[in-house]
């Protein structure tokens, strides 16, 4: 799964899984996922496809500003399993996960405004759109925009 999804054009540039990973390469990446909860950055999970039985991508939570309530979620699916929904079900199923975290109350998303995969994946999910960010993020050398989708925790 994680050489697949190296093969995709943007998400080694959004990550720290190398573009075409060797087998070696997708493993240590793998490794850092599994590490990213006790080192305090998050949590790091799998996509399984339950039908065939096999991880087709990742998807993770990010804590960096849980002591103000909030954090943020990402998620990729392997260039091979997409447009099934998966994107949608794994983000739902962390999102849900995310409300058990205590304090937490506000899960963003930030997203390309051409990654329309990525816009449908979160209104899927019940994430509301609430602006454009100019300028926000840093992808490849590159300052870029981000559309800025939050869920909130109900009551």
């Amino acid at each position: 799964m994680a050489q697949d999804l190296s093969t995709d054009l943007y998400v080694p540039k959004t990550g720290s899984l190398p573009a075409h990973a060797t087998e070696d390469e997708a493993l240590a990446w793998v490794k850092r996922q599994q590490g990213r909860h006790s080192e305090g950055a998050g949590f790091s999970f799998t996509i399984v496809d339950v039908t065939a039985g096999k991880a087709v991508g990742h998807c993770g939570l990010w804590v960096k500003e849980l002591d103000e309530g909030r954090a943020t979620a990402g998620y990729s699916v392997a260039p091979s399993a997409r447009g099934r929904g998966l994107a949608a079900d794994a983000l739902s199923a962390l999102t849900e996960f995310g409300w058990t975290v205590p304090g937490l109350f506000r899960i963003a998303l930030y997203i390309e405004p051409w990654n329309l995969g990525s816009i449908r994946t979160a209104e899927r999910a019940g994430y509301v759109y609430e602006g454009t960010l100019r300028s926000h993020h840093v992808i490849a050398g590159e300052r870029r925009d981000m559309l800025l989708y939050a869920a909130v925790c109900p009551d």
